[in-house]
């Protein structure tokens, strides 16, 4: 098993990492707070991780609530069915919530621990690549609003996050290129030899080999956890992490949510960032195709929807969350395995490549 820690004082907790991790009995008890326990789910993942996670829970008092799967349910009556239906089991703040599924279902999650009686206890078990590389980690937790993704919600950190890689083996293929993309992105914007050990790896990761799928999550988890404890609430360091996202973002809302997945917008996303980035010259032309390249080599798209304009753009990220003062930032790469943040982008360049 990897272990890795996210060190925020006494809100510190542990990620674990290994194949076949839900089939271990006791591994969660210590981390709830009292026997008593809700596992949030998706009618996709429920039949499939359920019934053992169940099984680890052996002794506790074990009810489960199970949503729609897709980004199309990440909104607020979501949020309140969950709510309803834990006041209905007459849930208090010592029952732990364990968020069993991909990012929607831990976003979710997390939202509702933050708010139901001010605060109750949640797990983390990500059964996507994309939650367990990036959204299960670091406590941000949200829905999304017609105007924007993620524009309501908390920072609030689980207790410990599980990352059983197995899960991987029942993820449709498009859901695995998508969290691909998070994957990449963490190479781009902070480790150079981690970018050259995917482009080299990409076989092997195609193949879901076990060793290889072990430490690319590890890896992604570390800098992560490394970001977030120098940076829990995205004052500086870890706004980086957004690289792809505003563009990406936007092309969600104007597509509607999970039309394109978070991992393919993004991924879109980040080709428009680092085509900002050469054509300011802070980025080499020949860094730029190799994101490019790396990223069609998962079978991600490298260009926005063709009926997205300038316009069309700016006016959904003008609601980002990221706009701040007026100005709206973008995360640009500077050289693979580097990155900043700046709104000194001129319209001229902006309008040429979102045309």
């Amino acid at each position: 098993m990897t272990t890795l820690n996210v060190e925020l004082g006494e809100r510190s907790y542990p990620i674990f990492i290994q194949a076949d991790l839900l089939s271990q009995t006791d591994l969660l008890k210590p981390f709830l707070k009292t026997a008593n326990v809700v596992v949030v789910t998706n009618d996709v993942v429920e039949p499939l991780y359920y019934p053992t996670l169940l099984n680890a829970l052996g002794g506790c008092k074990v009810q489960k609530i199970v949503i729609p799967d897709g980004e199309a349910h990440k909104n607020l009556h979501t949020f309140e069915s969950i709510i309803s239906q834990l006041l209905s089991m007459s849930a208090a703040r010592d029952t732990t919530l364990i968020a069993l599924g991909g990012g929607v279902v831990g976003d979710l999650t997390g939202f509702v621990a933050a708010s139901f009686q001010r605060g109750m206890p949640f797990i983390q078990i990500p059964t996507t690549l994309l939650a367990q590389v990036d959204s299960s980690v670091g406590g941000k937790t949200a829905v999304n609003h017609p105007l924007g993704k993620n524009m309501i919600g908390a920072f609030y950190q689980p207790k410990v996050v599980c990352i059983d890689s197995t899960t991987l083996n029942t993820l449709p293929e498009r859901e695995f290129s998508a969290g691909m993309a998070e994957v990449i992105k963490y190479g781009v914007i902070y480790d150079a030899a981690f970018f050259t050990w995917l482009e080299e790896s990409v076989a092997a990761i195609s193949a879901k080999q076990p060793d290889a799928l072990q430490y690319m999550i590890a890896r992604c988890c570390a800098i992560k956890a490394e970001i977030v404890s120098l940076d829990e609430r995205e004052s500086g360091l870890r706004a980086l992490l957004n690289l792809g996202h505003t563009f990406g973002h936007a092309i969600e809302a104007e597509q509607g949510y999970g039309n394109w997945l978070h991992g393919e917008a993004v991924a879109a996303g980040i080709v428009l960032a680092s085509t900002v980035a050469t054509k300011m010259n802070w980025l080499q032309s020949s860094e730029n195709r190799r994101i490019q390249l790396l990223l069609e080599r998962f079978d991600l798209p490298t260009s926005a929807p063709t009926e997205m304009n300038y316009d069309r753009f700016m006016q959904h990220m003008r609601h980002d969350k990221k706009v701040q003062a007026g100005q709206l930032n973008f995360v640009i790469p500077t050289g693979i395995g580097s990155a900043k943040v700046t709104s000194d982008i001129p319209d001229e360049v902006l309008r040429a490549i979102l045309a």
